[in-house]
């Protein structure tokens, strides 16, 4: 590799991070990022590091690292937006390291670096740097175990790391985390006639490890359920977390006989990659499509096996599953990565020239649709993120011209980078002015800074809950509300359907309205300006007199 063109891929590379920082600031979005940080939240609030609360129940649904992680974070720097997403981010950036440092030791600097650059530019990582859930710590933990138990070929010791590593991932996630780590070293060993590994002490002392590191999440779910069955949950007693974490939020998923359910579809995770994984979609079904062909698998190396496969068997457990979402793809991006970097490494000139073309007319495509986004939802500042995004194309053809890997390369981050400004500058704070939560709950703070708020018969609420001062109650039922003798300077959160309710029977004062929509449901009448109005529903702050 050249000095001029590994500069270059270190340039892209730091200028990918400074604009990620973009992401970690501005609200965040419900239902799952609002609800974490609520779940976390309430962690710091109680001083309760072992009992997970929503709502001020009991709540059984993931692990307790992700919150733990949360927790610490607002410890740091206090309760916020920002302290919630920069755990995930510097965790992500630690999984492109490890993916360079894997990458880099099965093939080669440029390869990796390469690699480093796809991965932190697929659409769907960019997306969830701002709306953080669980799988970006479940990338890095997964891909970081990999690496650890691929060093333990040569060096022993790296087993201790792999499976603290393991771990985390499950402590993330659940046991089936365990199948993207594993199954590409079974088929790898399978392939290469060393199945004799299987029975290795070091490997048995691998899952050994693996259980006595998960020994935390086991004993907080033991406190937390096990030793009380009379708490509710899923709408009956009697439920044991272990049962569930070992069986119910796994097997009962992909079975879908858990109490978590869900509809599956064969082809879901075929064209969520497509748009998750843009600008690099179509070079990575081109690569897959490539690998098929045992002659282009015998030209690369051996432990690649483990790369494709770890990824395939996933994605094909992605598939049959009856509970899918489209997040869980980010699990196996780093492994994408290499396959898709490896691809571009052996592509002839011909075969670059022609996918220059390809990403290019991604790079116009892209840049359009943003442009009519921001006509069509009209912008405050339309005009300022349309002329960014102009330059940003005309630099893109400007500074990488010649056709080589390079301009490929470059034209594809472009891509990437006018979607990281439209969607953390423009699109998300716009869209998010029509989170009544937020908004409710930060209005209250400035203007009622001492009061309390509790909520009305909405169960999803999981923003003002974040938002809002303290820890807040709420009522389930009128009846319930009703009992509650104390009500005068009362401040409830409340739908506009009970909104009549309350003002026959209580003297109230309606202090403020607040316009809302389910933003991560988006639909065609809520992005036109036009018709917005039409999908909006209102959420009010009321106080008792």
């Amino acid at each position: 590799m050249k000095v001029s063109e590994k500069k270059l891929y270190l340039i892209l590379i730091i200028l990918i991070i400074i604009l990620s920082f973009g992401g970690l600031f501005g609200s965040l979005m419900e239902p799952d990022s609002a609800l974490y940080a609520s779940i976390a939240k309430n962690i710091v609030l109680r001083n309760d590091w072992v009992n997970l609360y929503v709502r001020g129940a009991d709540w059984l649904d993931k692990p307790h690292l992700v919150f733990w992680l949360a927790a610490a974070s607002f410890k740091i720097f206090g309760i916020s937006g920002f302290a919630y997403k920069l755990p995930s981010f510097l965790i992500g950036l630690w999984g492109a390291w490890y993916l360079f440092k894997f990458t880099k030791a099965i093939f080669d600097e440029k390869t990796a670096l390469i690699s480093v650059i796809i991965l932190l530019t697929a659409l769907h990582l960019i997306i969830s740097t701002y709306d953080v859930r669980a799988e970006v710590y479940l990338s890095t933990f997964t891909f970081a175990a990999i690496y650890h138990y691929y060093k333990a070929h040569y060096r022993q010791l790296h087993i201790i790391a792999g499976s603290l590593f393991a771990a985390l991932a499950i402590m993330v996630k659940g046991i089936f985390v365990l199948i993207p780590i594993f199954a590409g070293f079974i088929i790898y060993w399978l392939f290469t006639h060393k199945i004799k590994e299987l029975i290795k002490p070091k490997w048995w002392l691998a899952i050994l490890l693996i259980f006595i590191f998960i020994v935390p999440e086991l004993y907080t779910l033991y406190l937390q359920f096990d030793l009380h069955p009379e708490k509710m949950v899923f709408g009956q007693t009697h439920v044991s977390g272990l049962k569930f974490f070992f069986y119910d939020s796994q097997f009962g998923r992909f079975f879908n006989n858990g109490p978590i359910r869900g509809r599956g579809d064969i082809t879901f995770f075929l064209h969520t990659t497509f748009w998750a994984f843009l600008p690099w979609s179509v070079l990575l079904y081109t690569a897959v499509i490539a690998l098929v062909k045992k002659k282009n698998r015998k030209e690369m190396p051996p432990e690649m096996i483990v790369i494709w496969a770890s990824a395939a068997i996933t994605f094909l457990l992605f598939s049959l599953s009856k509970f899918q979402l489209p997040h869980y793809i980010i699990i196996i991006f780093p492994q994408l990565a290499i396959i898709t970097s490896v691809y571009l490494q052996r592509l002839t000139d011909k075969g670059i020239k022609t996918f220059t073309i390809i990403q290019s007319v991604i790079l116009i495509v892209v840049n359009l649709l943003l442009i009519g986004i921001a006509l069509y939802f009209d912008f405050e500042n339309k005009y300022v993120v349309i002329g960014i995004l102009v330059v940003m194309l005309t630099f893109s053809f400007v500074k990488f011209s010649p056709i080589k890997l390079q301009t490929l390369v470059g034209r594809s981050v472009c891509t990437s980078f006018a979607l990281m400004i439209f969607l953390y500058f423009f699109f998300y704070p716009s869209i998010l002015q029509y989170q009544a939560g937020v908004h409710a709950a930060i209005w209250l703070k400035d203007n009622y800074p001492t009061v309390r708020p509790k909520v009305f018969l909405f169960p999803d609420a999981f923003s003002f809950d974040f938002y809002a001062h303290g820890e807040v109650e709420y009522y389930w039922s009128r009846e319930s509300l009703m009992r509650d003798k104390e009500k005068k300077d009362m401040v409830l959160y409340v739908p506009k359907s009970e909104l009549g309710w309350l003002k026959e029977n209580y003297q109230i004062k309606v202090l403020k309205e607040f316009k809302d929509f389910h933003i991560t449901k988006l639909k065609p009448k809520f992005l036109n300006s036009a018709t917005r109005s039409t999908t909006l529903s209102s959420f009010y702050l009321i106080q008792f007199n």
